[in-house]
């Protein structure tokens, strides 16, 4: 293994704020995608789609849980799979506290098209309480999504769904902060520096953030 090259502290510190400009400029650019995200045209989803949860059946709406925006992961897990999909689990392992999502009125939701008998077993053993749906009729597939996996963005108006963003491959990867899927969002992190729409809800940043249980209060 060849290592990187020892150095003085002063040579090192040179070096290091080198590739700090090259790293602000990246979160410029990301700041910039993420602006253009939050202005994209969205599609309605009108269909009457089922869902089997923990507490029963349910439309596209309730999974909103009374809240405006939805994170959807389709994980993939089929009926009668052996074995869940190692990548899926990772990147559920990388999910944060919902709390601090839905203290910006987002929700985040995942969806497979096994039943909720080989769901919930395998939700227990990771100890994941993450919501989880089944899924059997055309959701998936008009989410481009029949037997793979990737992650869909929804807003909600009065009783309109609407789908504002996909991604799937290594845009998923570096996804699984609060910041990172509020990014994904057509409302954003709501903080008053990011470049949005007129009329779009934003406050003060950090002033907003909380511990995960102090939220309520």
């Amino acid at each position: 293994m060849t290592l990187p090259q020892i150095v003085s502290p002063a040579e090192w510190q040179a070096a290091r704020d080198n590739l700090l400009v090259k790293e602000k400029a990246t979160t410029r650019v990301r700041d910039a995608l993420a602006a253009e995200r939050r202005q994209l045209p969205m599609v309605a989803f009108d269909k009457l789609y089922a869902f089997a949860g923990a507490d029963g059946e349910a439309g596209l709406a309730a999974l909103f849980a009374g809240r405006r925006q939805l994170i959807v992961y389709h994980f993939m897990l089929g009926p009668g799979d052996a074995a869940p999909c190692t990548g899926c689990s990772l990147f559920t392992d990388n999910i944060g506290h919902l709390a601090h999502l839905h203290a910006r009125d987002t929700s985040l939701a995942l969806v497979s098209r096994a039943p909720q008998a080989e769901i919930a077993p395998l939700r227990a053993w990771m100890g994941w309480d993450i919501p989880w749906y089944s899924s059997t009729d055309d959701f998936n597939s008009d989410c481009g999504v029949t037997d793979g996996f990737g992650l869909s963005v929804f807003l909600r108006d009065g009783d309109r769904v609407f789908r504002t963003y996909f991604t799937t491959g290594r845009g998923v990867e570096a996804l699984g902060s609060t910041w990172t899927f509020l990014d994904l969002t057509p409302l954003g992190r709501q903080e008053e520096w990011e470049d949005s729409p007129e009329g779009y809800p934003q406050t003060p940043p950090y002033e907003w953030w909380r511990l995960h249980d102090e939220y309520d209060a």
